[in-house]
């Protein structure tokens, strides 16, 4: 008995294995059926697909990668300028001969040089006291560097302030507290929105950052948060 069992077990066995390549087979000739009725737009498709990939490395040879590099060229020959101090020069716009910052922002403004190029434009701005212009420009500029982007924030908010728009600039700075992991830029940030604060008389805010600094960064203020909290008792 034992035997015929065993024996019924294999009968079962290949009738099963039997059942799956009939499976097999049907699905290959579904498989095989669609693609005769969809050859057509499938070739379409995977033709666009090519293309998509051909275009796109065509775009980063031929466009992106001359960009970037003209791009540079017009970024250091304005940091050259800068570096001596001829900072109309550096600042440049005026002529395609010297593109300087803001040439090169407007031309290359889809690059990452082209966005720092709308940074340092915007710093000299402000030193030329042109602080909307200024703010416009730092506007502009973005980046993966978070110090960067707290120095942007921080560059905002003076430029609000030169606008006398005192409550917006506390608002930048607020922002530049918290956009960089760097400790010092953090603690320089937080301090500079509380002395704002003090100013505005926004005694509750002034208390936050003086408080801020008292926790986290006492490394860097010799002590000075306690008499900045102190001094919020009495404006």
């Amino acid at each position: 008995m034992a035997k015929l069992g065993k024996n019924a077990h294999k009968e079962q066995e290949g009738k099963e294995t039997v059942e799956f390549f009939k499976d097999l087979d049907r699905e290959a000739l579904n498989t095989e059926r669609f693609l005769e009725k969809y050859s057509k737009p499938l070739g379409i498709i995977f033709g666009l697909l090519i293309l998509g990939v051909l275009g796109f490395f065509a775009y980063q040879q031929f466009i992106v990668a001359p960009k970037n590099e003209e791009a540079v060229k017009g970024f250091l020959a304005a940091q050259k300028n800068l570096s001596e101090g001829k900072d109309k020069e550096a600042l440049g716009g005026k002529s395609a001969a010297n593109p300087g910052f803001l040439g090169t922002y407007n031309e290359y403004s889809s690059t990452k040089i082209g966005k720092l190029s709308a940074y340092n434009a915007g710093l000299l701005k402000f030193k030329e006291g042109k602080f909307q212009e200024a703010y416009d420009l730092l506007d502009k500029f973005s980046t993966d560097n978070k110090t960067l982007m707290a120095l942007k924030y921080g560059a905002m908010a003076d430029a609000k302030s030169g606008l006398n728009k005192n409550d917006e600039a506390l608002s930048l700075l607020d922002k530049a507290t918290s956009a960089s992991d760097d400790p010092y830029t953090s603690y320089y940030f937080t301090r500079k929105a509380g002395i704002l604060a003090l100013g505005l008389k926004k005694k509750a805010e002034a208390k936050k950052y003086f408080s801020a600094i008292d926790e986290k960064y006492q490394d860097y203020d010799n002590g000075m948060s306690d008499s900045y909290i102190e001094m919020t008792k009495y404006f």
